[in-house]
């Protein structure tokens, strides 16, 4: 028994090669890999489906819509009626010919300084004929309409001296008063104002005066003329009627003129007006006493105040062969000779004619405004979106509205609202 056991064969396993083991290893390692691979693959379909399901989703949802948006607040605001004018001397005079005759060459220039009485020019009257009754009573009558204007003038002159005094009492009662804050400011602003321009018409009355001296005077010089029959060698002289520059002269060259053609015209460019002529639709809101900027025109900003409104207007075709009805608006300078001594007669100005103003009023930009239905409205922003908001306005310029209702101070409203903006949308400011 013992030997059958001993005889038996040993089945002990025997250990695998070494090469064996290693490429087991290998072959599992890459089971693993493989393995790897399909599930990052995997992931990564995922992530790609995801991605293109969340642009879908984004592609499909509102976007905010961008837009301008500002914050209204209560600021100054002043209307105004802006129009070209210019600038002519207030009071000119033009010197004509009293009677026919051959002027002769008449010497003086644009710019010459003249003095009332000194000689402008002179005429030689023609042959006159004999003095029937017909041309004796044509000649006293120049002579008496002479002297009825003189009159007229002188009484106007006396008016005007009244108005100057009563304008001047009004604003020194009102300046001992504005300090105590008895009246307002603004009041006190215009008795000063008026009294300035009395005492401006005053002075032109003055100048109408010497032109009335210098019409009579040239109606009775034509009426001896016409009596002196026979005195071929009488030169009649010209005078000018009142101190200042010659402004322009119509004839210069000697030559044979008729009675009453104008010969120069005689002013004082230091005094100035300038005139602007608006639409009628226009100057019904201008009022005399109106503060008025000027500028553009090659120096500093001046001041003035509307003196009056023409009360006749007059029909202009524009540039677009529109008809329109304008009125001429003349104002007063009111700053210093020294900041317009280089301005002259006949040059362009802007001015900006002021027809409303506030010191403090809640106003909107133009552009954020429009029209709906009958009324005007903004998109207010609330909560990041826009709110169609009706709004009353009031009174506007070229830049900003009043409103008188519908928003507060410190709402935020779209600027220049596109298309995309309705109400509700949400907004992106920028």
């Amino acid at each position: 028994m013992q030997a059958k056991q001993d005889e038996s064969p040993d089945i002990t396993p025997e250990a695998p090669p070494p090469m064996a083991g290693k490429d087991q290893a290998r072959a599992a390692q890459r089971t693993r890999r493989r393995a790897i691979g399909r599930w990052v693959k995997r992931i990564l379909v995922l992530l790609v489906a995801l991605g293109m399901v969340a642009g879908l989703v984004q592609a499909w949802l509102p976007k905010p819509v961008p837009a301008d948006v500002v914050t209204i607040e209560e600021a100054p605001l002043t209307v105004t009626v802006d129009e070209d004018g210019r600038a002519r001397v207030k009071d000119r005079y033009v010197v004509s010919v009293p009677i026919s005759g051959r002027v002769v060459r008449v010497e003086l220039r644009p710019g010459d300084e003249v003095e009332k009485g000194s000689v402008v020019a002179r005429i030689v009257p023609v042959d006159p004929p004999l003095l029937d009754e017909r041309s004796r009573r044509t000649a006293e009558a120049r002579v008496a309409a002479a002297q009825a204007g003189r009159r007229q003038v002188s009484a106007s002159q006396e008016r005007a001296k009244a108005a100057r005094k009563f304008a001047d009492d009004q604003a020194k009662r009102l300046e001992s008063l504005v300090d105590s804050g008895a009246v307002p400011r603004l009041d006190y602003d215009r008795a000063v104002y008026e009294a300035r321009a009395a005492a401006a018409e005053e002075e032109s009355l003055r100048f109408g005066i010497q032109v009335a001296d210098h019409e009579l005077q040239m109606a009775r010089a034509a009426l001896a003329r016409l009596s002196a029959t026979g005195k071929d060698d009488v030169q009649l002289e010209i005078p000018s009627p009142v101190d200042g520059r010659v402004l322009k002269v119509m004839q210069s060259s000697e030559g044979v003129v008729q009675a009453g053609t104008p010969l120069l015209e005689v002013g004082d460019p230091s005094v100035l007006e300038v005139v602007v002529d608006v639409l009628t639709r226009d100057a019904v809101s201008i009022e005399t006493g109106a503060r008025v900027t000027i500028d553009r025109w090659g120096g500093e900003t001046l001041h003035g105040r509307v003196r009056v409104v023409e009360p006749s207007a007059f029909t202009r075709v524009s540039a677009l062969g529109v008809e329109e009805q304008r009125v001429n608006v003349v104002i007063d300078l009111e700053d210093p000779r020294e900041r317009w001594a280089t301005l002259g007669d006949g040059y362009r100005v802007e001015a900006r004619i002021e027809i409303w103003a506030s010191d403090k009023t809640l106003v909107v930009p133009t552009s954020s405004a429009f029209r709906q239905g009958d009324g005007w409205a903004v998109y207010r922003l609330e909560d990041g979106h826009a709110k169609l908001t009706p709004i009353e306005i009031g009174q506007r310029n070229g830049r900003v509205v009043q409103v008188t209702s519908g928003l507060s101070a410190g709402d935020r409203v779209v600027v220049h609202p596109s298309d995309a903006v309705v109400d509700g949308v949400e907004v992106a400011p920028r």
